[in-house]
């Protein structure tokens, strides 16, 4: 009985945990514009919108797959949900110089920034790309996804929609 009793108090505990570790707001990390302005990634946290932001970088094909799927539906998302994408890539600051061209040639509409791969990885506490963060409307992350495989953008369309209608 006391084993049992031992299991759920730490199922509950476990639980906690992860739920509250989950609504932390955007760390402290300087990330810079394509122009080279240096920002605060909590900026983004400010707006009042719902922001995604999403890291990647020009090597990783799963992170363009999940970039350009979202691209697709990005002019939907923002009139329904009054939110924004921030896609961050990680790259060398040799494959840095690439990211505009590519962003161009994409058609992305979003905000793309560039950051310093292990001080953001640390920041976020992430290892792998693509790797998307939610931030709520007062600047809360309270969801985060690795990984892309096609159809993952709807199931964050999701949980966007589930917090604009808060």
């Amino acid at each position: 009985m006391k084993f049992v009793k031992s299991i759920l108090v730490l199922s509950f505990s476990l639980f906690l945990v992860s739920a509250f570790a989950q609504n932390k707001s955007l760390p402290d990390v300087t990330v810079k514009t394509l122009k080279g302005e240096s920002k605060n990634i909590q900026e983004f946290g400010k707006n009042g919108k719902i922001t995604v932001v999403s890291f990647w970088a020009t090597w990783c094909a799963p992170c363009k797959k999940e970039l350009d799927a979202i691209a697709e539906v990005y002019g939907e998302w923002q009139e329904n949900y009054d939110m924004e994408l921030v896609a961050v890539s990680i790259d060398t600051r040799r494959a840095v110089a690439t990211v505009p061209s590519l962003v161009s040639s994409k058609g992305w509409e979003y905000t793309v920034l560039t950051g310093k791969a292990t001080e953001l990885q640390n920041a976020f506490n992430f290892q792998t790309i693509p790797q998307t963060f939610l931030v709520d409307q007062n600047g809360n992350i309270v969801y985060h996804h690795n990984g892309y495989v096609p159809g993952d953008e709807y199931e964050l369309e999701d949980k966007i929609k589930a917090l604009a209608k808060k």
